[in-house]
């Protein structure tokens, strides 16, 4: 696929949920490439970035910078994303840029739901954590005089049951988004509230690097690193031995 975008030359790729979304940029024109994520991801991943540059005519080296999902999702495809990202940075001397994957959906959810509104906005994003958990975090956008608006964290990204999210976050929201809906549906709050399904794509993340950017968030290759929000994913046999103790 082929759209118009401001002009830079990035490489955006994202593997932090069931999708895997890859988009690049050159000039004005944008190329994309989405498939399936998790464990498909680092079969898949290289082979389509490669397709994409020759699409768009440009080598590693021509690259401003290559913008990956940081997280939070899922620890595979983190992981995925942040290696492949750092072995082209590194190879390339191309600064990498860490793109928080809640305010990528965020990004993803007003594109195709308020984009033709430019006025403020202010959405939880919610991504599906698994094990009975979502990861979410609110984000406030305020449009720009010109060019591109400005997305702000109103708060730090929790993991929560989909209950507690009342209790974590009391300030008023617009919107719900992200691909909590499904699962969680009648348990989440606020069910006044519309319900935008979005996920963290590449292109939602190109609108956001201008801005990221600006904002001096690029690192070397070798500064950057997934963010993790749950650090364990699986108890020890002890910690299980010790629960069924205490049972």
């Amino acid at each position: 696929m082929v759209n118009d975008l401001t002009p830079m030359a990035v490489l955006a790729l994202d593997t932090s949920t069931e999708q895997m979304s890859i988009a690049v940029q050159r000039g004005a024109q944008l190329w994309s490439w989405e498939g399936p994520g998790g464990a498909q991801s680092s079969a898949h991943l290289i082979p389509a970035i490669e397709g994409l540059m020759a699409q768009a005519g440009l080598a590693y080296a021509d690259l401003a910078c290559i913008a990956f999902g940081q997280g939070p999702g899922s620890f595979t495809g983190l992981r995925t994303a942040c290696s492949v990202a750092q072995g082209l940075g590194f190879a390339a001397g191309v600064p990498l840029l860490p793109v928080d994957s809640l305010m990528a959906t965020a990004q993803a959810a007003r594109q195709a739901h308020a984009d033709q509104i430019d006025e403020p906005l202010r959405v939880l994003a919610l991504l599906d954590a698994r094990m009975d958990e979502v990861y979410a975090a609110p984000f406030s956008y305020m449009p720009a005089n010109h060019g591109q608006g400005v997305w702000h964290a109103d708060a730090e990204a929790v993991l929560c049951k989909p209950e507690a999210l009342a209790a974590a976050f009391t300030q008023p929201l617009q919107a719900l988004c992200g691909n909590a809906f499904a699962a969680y549906g009648e348990r989440l709050p606020w069910p006044e509230l519309p319900r935008w399904t979005a996920l963290p794509t590449a292109q939602a993340m190109l609108a956001l690097v201008p801005t990221l950017l600006a904002q001096g968030l690029a690192v070397p290759a070798e500064a950057a690193m997934p963010r993790y929000i749950r650090n364990k994913v699986a108890q020890t046999t002890a910690e299980r031995e010790a629960l069924k103790r205490s049972a």
